[in-house]
């Protein structure tokens, strides 16, 4: 199975409209051009996989070790690099940019973030375990209960205790994508995307379904009437009202 991917930037959550009345809550996923930075073959590296930049960042923030590697792409200081597997390396090109069209409409992908980080929480909001009685009298609200048998006289590896919780790198599987723009460098996702806003996320094809393509939906547009149309149309309206007031004069 051969795989695509790009690299992107969450911006969050909106929703849309298909033409046929439904209503699709969408992840917004900036996506600006992707560099090649390295092509990884069988021969040199034991594996076929791309390496690609994404964010371009100021040349003062990179050291010589990075400024060397991408100087063979003959690219500007990158921000985040990520490697692509599974790829057909003989399409692709070091220096070679890729934008949101990798992608199209319908097709099935995984999307892999870091989750949003909680803290340091309690076994009630990390597992969703039940509290105990609320009364004064039963001294047991929010703990964590029992830790285990008396025999072995230790706490069990894996028993599930406060901690801390997210900021791990989640991917979310099956996702359709609703819509790309161009224009904007955007791409629509159908569903949540683990990650805060303006996060990074790597867009890959869906492992599960990867010859899964769905019918494109048509959206609704909502596009503003150009200014143009709007001073070309007063004119004609202020002539239509002299006439009338022209008419009421004379009667």
């Amino acid at each position: 199975m051969e795989r695509k991917g790009i690299l992107g930037r969450k911006l969050g959550m909106t929703q849309v409209f298909s033409k046929d009345g439904k209503l699709l809550p969408v992840t917004v996923v900036e996506v600006e051009p992707n560099v090649v930075t390295q092509i990884k073959t069988v021969e040199t590296d034991g594996y076929e996989a791309i390496q690609l930049g994404f964010d371009t960042k100021r040349e003062k923030l990179s050291n010589k070790a990075q400024k060397g590697h991408l100087s063979k792409s003959n690219t500007t200081p990158k921000r985040f690099l990520k490697e692509i597997r599974g790829v057909d390396v003989s399409k692709y090109q070091l220096g070679q940019e890729l934008n949101v069209e990798v992608f199209e409409e319908g097709e099935m992908v995984d999307v892999t973030g870091i989750s949003k980080g909680k803290g340091f929480q309690g076994v009630i909001k990390r597992y969703n375990q039940s509290r105990g009685p609320m009364g004064h009298g039963s001294q047991y609200h929010r703990g964590v209960g029992s830790l285990g048998t008396m025999r072995p006289m230790r706490v069990f590896k894996g028993k599930k205790l406060p901690g801390h919780m997210g900021s791990v790198t989640v991917t979310m599987q099956n996702l359709e994508i609703v819509a790309v723009i161009p224009e904007e460098n955007v791409i629509l996702i159908k569903g949540n995307v683990p990650g805060a806003k303006k996060s990074l996320v790597i867009i890959k094809s869906a492992v599960k379904k990867p010859n899964v393509k769905k019918e494109k939906v048509e959206l609704v547009s909502y596009e503003t009437t150009k200014p143009e149309v709007l001073e070309q149309a007063e004119p004609e309206v202020n002539e239509a009202s002299q006439e009338n007031a022209k008419q009421e004069t004379v009667e």
